[in-house]
């Protein structure tokens, strides 16, 4: 009877008890005291602990606890640990108010901001403070301008500032207002160690499936590509991750055309001799200039799902080959499809036609500037030691007619559409220039410069092929009586003559003849007319099949197109150096007509003139009675002048364009 008046008064007590045995099985800690204590930055870890530190702690979500629990065990000896064992919780938790922590309102979240302490930097300050003027590619990872990058700070500070301009600091687009990947998503929570440590969350190995927890069609890709398989298998640490490719913290969209040119630049990271030899197509020019229209590593080789090349699902495994490469060009043949992506110029082994052709080339090369830059070269210092030919003209006197209007206005029009040529040509073929991305971006893009260089060539071939013509028309048209001689002084075929006068020219420039005199043509006149024969064959042809590559891979096979791309290239070289420094010297540069001969754009020289450059001609002229049919009168006062402007205006240019490739070229067999 005592114990049922008991238990009234025991029942309540044992409630009391059992509540506190539950609370404490479920992580609640009971309460201690109804005033609660204020959180400052004295407050010891222990006190979170107190808590925290109760195995199975967590607390019910959704508006009436009916959704999952959330943990909220902190294990003390992980703490202890990780990176952050000198700091205290409330270093971190700075929202925390007071325990027990106040009820939150439903959607309100408390969040760590752990780039407070990574970067040491106001949150609200601008994001152009936080930048300034670099021209750098790899910026572009974290969506900013290329032009851009974060101020050099410590690592923390910089890589938080890389993180809050990247895509994964940016909100959910599911409407929620969760940010699309916190530090605690790739990093952990409480027990983040050093990333050397092969128990770090973030450690390279184990970074494929962190992303996967978000990115989980691209894990499934990764995982059965030849550098998941590395990692997963052999856990090889030089095996291509996530990070090695996206970077860290400088995420940005893919489908951003300056992030997959960045990626292009990761993959030299390791594949360095594949991507050297990338960079030398038009592919990798093209991406080198900022432009991501052309192929990339990724569009052949598969962006996660990378096999090697005898795996039969591999992109690039030759019965694949085509089908890979009609997603740009959609006439690809199997011939076509032998094109080397990656063939170089040292391997003769691999690749016999393009060393080759590469050996050929820099002979040619060599012997052509040896020759005439010599040749310039004793021309300038025997002449330079002779006082300087002054010829006096006075009113009235007579000119000699040497080139026609037609024939100047067809060296003025080839004289632009070369140096169109070269300018849009080079552009490309020195894309890893310092002036190279400027210029093309004058240009138009690469799309637009190669409409202007294909326009240029147009011109040049309408007005190579009709040069052609007109001359046979004027040979065989001429009367029965008056036939044209072939090899004579007229003609520009090479003959005896030619020879004569380049040895005697020999002789002046080292002091054991007098100074020649000339017929109508000299025999450099006459390599200057016959080298564009040469380089129409060489430069034109080949790019012709550049320019109509699918219909000439329909039947020619692929390693043709990498012979083509060094021959256009070493050519178009040769052309350039050759016409503005051999061809300016002979015309202008040396002592006698320094700065400038306007003779082609008037198209008459004094008749003093014309006695003493060439005085066999003169002397032929006047035996045959013929001399009147070439005087002319003086060029007027304003066609002199415009004559000038013009002509120091090409000959600057040219130069320009000289200087301009040059520099590529040294800067290019310099890397």
């Amino acid at each position: 009877m005592r114990m049922l008046r008991l238990i009234p008064v025991m029942l309540p007590v044992g409630l009391l008890l059992l509540a506190g045995v539950a609370a404490a099985a479920d992580g609640v800690r009971a309460p201690v005291s109804e005033k609660p204590t204020i959180v400052t930055d004295k407050t010891e870890n222990n006190t979170c602990l107190d808590c925290h530190g109760i195995k199975g702690f967590a607390v019910p979500e959704g508006e009436f606890g009916e959704g999952p629990k959330r943990n909220l065990f902190v294990l003390k000896e992980a703490l202890h640990d990780s990176v952050h064992t000198e700091q205290s919780c409330v270093d971190c938790h700075n929202t925390i108010e007071q325990i027990p922590h106040k009820t939150l309102k439903q959607g309100e979240q408390r969040i760590v901001q752990c780039v407070q302490c990574h970067e040491k930097q106001s949150l609200a300050r601008k994001q152009a403070d936080r930048v300034s003027p670099e021209v750098d590619i790899s910026r572009t990872m974290v969506g900013l301008p290329p032009e851009l990058k974060i101020l050099e700070q410590s690592t923390m500070e910089k890589e938080a500032g890389h993180y809050l301009a990247s895509i994964h600091a940016q909100p959910r687009e599911d409407g929620s207002g969760r940010i699309n990947a916190t530090c605690a998503d790739c990093h952990g929570t409480h027990d983040i160690v050093q990333m050397k440590t092969a128990d770090s969350e973030s450690f390279r190995l184990n970074t494929p499936q962190i992303c996967g927890r978000c990115h989980e069609k691209e894990l499934k890709d990764y995982t059965q590509s030849v550098h998941g398989a590395a990692v997963k298998r052999h856990g090889k640490l030089e095996a291509a991750v996530c990070s090695d490719c996206h970077s860290a913290h400088q995420i940005a969209s893919p489908e951003q055309d300056q992030v997959k040119l960045a990626i292009t630049e990761n993959c030299g990271s390791c594949h360095e001799e594949e991507v050297k030899s990338y960079r030398s197509t038009y592919h990798g020019q093209v991406a080198q200039l900022g432009y991501a229209h052309t192929a990339k590593c990724a569009d052949c080789h598969a962006a996660h799902n990378t096999r090697k090349k005898d795996n039969p699902d591999a992109q690039v495994y030759p019965d694949n080959l085509v089908k890979t490469c009609k997603e740009c060009h959609k006439q690809a043949t199997a011939s076509f499809v032998k094109f080397q992506p990656h063939g170089n110029t040292h391997d003769f082994k691999r690749f016999p036609a393009m060393w080759i052709t590469s050996k050929f080339m820099i002979t040619l090369l060599a012997v052509v500037f040896l020759f005439f830059w010599g040749h310039s070269l004793l021309w300038f210092k025997r002449e330079s030691k002779e006082p300087k030919h002054t010829i006096m003209t006075v009113a009235g006197e007579k000119y000699v007619m040497r080139f026609p209007w037609q024939m100047r206005l067809a060296h003025l029009l080839l004289a632009i559409a070369v140096m169109v040529l070269a300018l849009t040509g080079t552009t490309v073929l020195y894309a890893d220039s310092y002036w190279a991305p400027t210029v093309m971006k004058l240009l138009g893009g690469p799309k637009v410069a190669a409409i202007i260089h294909r326009m240029a060539a147009t011109l040049f071939g309408i007005l190579f092929f009709g040069h052609i013509l007109g001359v046979l028309h004027n040979v065989y048209k001429r009367p029965k009586n008056d036939r044209f001689n072939w090899f004579g002084p007229d003609s520009l075929v090479p003959n005896k003559r030619d020879w004569q006068d380049f040895v005697a020219m020999k002789n002046w420039f080292t002091g054991k003849g007098p100074r020649p005199v000339f017929e109508h043509w000299t025999y450099w006149e006459k390599f200057d007319y016959w080298a564009p024969f040469w380089g129409m064959f060489i430069i034109g042809t080949s790019g012709v099949i550049l320019w109509f590559s699918p219909f000439f891979g329909s039947f020619l096979p692929g390693w043709i197109f990498n012979v083509a791309t060094i021959v256009h290239g070493e050519e178009a070289f040769l052309a350039i150096v050759f016409l503005f420094t051999v061809h300016f010297f002979n015309s202008h540069f040396r002592p006698d007509k320094f700065p400038l001969d306007i003779i082609m754009f008037t198209g008459s020289m004094p008749l003093e003139e014309f006695k003493y450059e060439r005085a066999d001609e003169y002397e032929r002229l006047v035996k045959e009675g013929k001399l009147g049919e070439y005087l002319v009168d003086a060029p007027s006062k304003r066609m002199v002048r415009y004559s000038r402007i013009l002509g120091f205006t090409l000959v600057a240019a040219g130069l320009l364009i000289l200087v301009l490739v040059l520099s590529g070229f040294l800067q290019n067999i310099a890397g």
